[in-house]
């Protein structure tokens, strides 16, 4: 019999690539995939070849609408999950449902950690902290299958929870380079994804103090957009920096070809963001566009493997601005072997074959057969 999975995340499902990734590996090597999100900020239309569906809720609080989630998506998991289903949860936020279902029939449940959800900035200290720490503590010494997005982060849960998570890194797909590198007046600095703190973009924003001829493009959205905005225009920016909103994946790429220089400078904001691999970075990779860095434990890493940008020193203005200047000073050009090299390592087809490893062995331990 066809495998089922049903894949679940408390997500509008739209902007979620690794979620869009998984779902589509899985489906092209013979799964039958069930995708179930919700509809907390909205739920833009989407075709997938697979079924999917969102969980309306009603909650107007963040907070409310986490226990709302997860109530609604136990019920819809005892509807639709047999003898015949593997569970897929993404991160925390979703794993206690899966767990309790996956224990009742007892049936496989892979758990796809995207980050430390219990350590992510946006929680540090609060009531909600604690909860999602018990979820942690109760069920991932429990789980026999469990993938994440970075080498730090498994290393994270080993020592935490002693388990072993299989890293599976957010590579996009490999994309074949076959344009031309743009000439750019002014050249262009890009940052693109979440604009939420810890990311260094008012860092980066005052570095552009520093710089001449550069527009610094920031394309997405996040709580922290309207304080950027407004520090943009108390310190008479304007003309050099530029908000492009939240961009549809396929309009962000297109964007992120153009670029002369990427960024991924996050700060230490908590364990999440200190051991993380920022999607942003894979992206670059792939579109041949050199970055600067921080001194995190994972792009760190990045930089001594490949040579594909410049570490900034420090978040100060002024050091930044200098790494910037150093990567437009080589040039694009002066980067692209290098990025080459990167490009064939850290993609999506290295990495789906060690996803499909785990639910290969999640599907035999249970008598699946392929």
């Amino acid at each position: 019999m066809k495998k089922k999975i049903i894949t679940s995340a408390f997500s509008n499902l739209y902007t979620d690539q690794r979620i869009e990734k998984v779902c589509g590996t899985l489906y092209e090597n013979g799964y039958e995939v069930e995708l179930i999100g919700n509809d907390w900020n909205g739920a833009e239309e989407m075709r997938r070849p697979y079924l999917f569906s969102r969980i309306h809720l009603a909650s107007k609080s963040l907070k409310t609408a986490y226990f709302e989630f997860n109530w609604k998506l136990y019920h819809q998991l005892i509807k639709k999950a047999d003898r015949n289903t593997i569970l897929h949860a993404n991160d925390v936020d979703a794993l206690y449902p899966n767990y309790l279902i996956a224990k009742k029939l007892n049936i496989p449940l892979v758990f796809d950690s995207h980050e430390i959800f219990s350590e992510m900035p946006a929680i540090q200290g609060k009531m909600s902290q604690k909860l999602w720490r018990y979820v942690e503590k109760t069920v991932i010494p429990e789980l026999t299958w469990m993938i994440t997005a970075s080498g730090s982060y498994g290393r994270w849960f080993e020592k935490k929870y002693g388990i072993s998570p299989v890293v599976v890194q957010n590579a996009p797909r490999r994309l074949g380079f076959n344009i031309d590198i743009p000439q750019n007046n002014p050249k262009i600095l890009l940052y693109q994804g979440a604009i939420n703190p810890f990311r260094g973009i008012d860092k980066v924003i005052l570095a552009m103090h520093h710089t001449e001829n550069l527009l610094l493009k920031i394309a997405g959205d996040g709580p922290k957009k309207q304080e950027y905005e407004a520090l943009v225009v108390s310190e008479k920016l304007q003309s050099k920096v530029e908000f492009l909103g939240k961009l549809k994946p396929e309009d962000l790429r297109k964007v992120t070809l153009t670029a002369d220089c990427g960024m991924s400078i996050e700060e230490n904001g908590g364990e999440s963001y200190f051991y993380s691999l920022p999607n942003k970075v894979l992206d670059c990779i792939q579109a041949r566009v050199p970055l600067i860095l921080s001194n995190l434990p994972e792009l760190q890493n990045i930089k001594n493997q490949f040579d594909v940008g410049e570490l900034i020193k420090d978040h100060q203005p002024e050091h930044i601005a200098a790494a910037i200047n150093k990567v437009l000073a080589k040039g694009r050009d002066h980067y692209q072997p290098e990025l080459e090299r990167a490009s064939n390592m850290l993609c999506w087809e290295n990495e789906e074959i060690k996803l499909l490893q785990v639910f290969q062995k999640a599907s035999n331990a249970f008598g699946f057969k392929q």
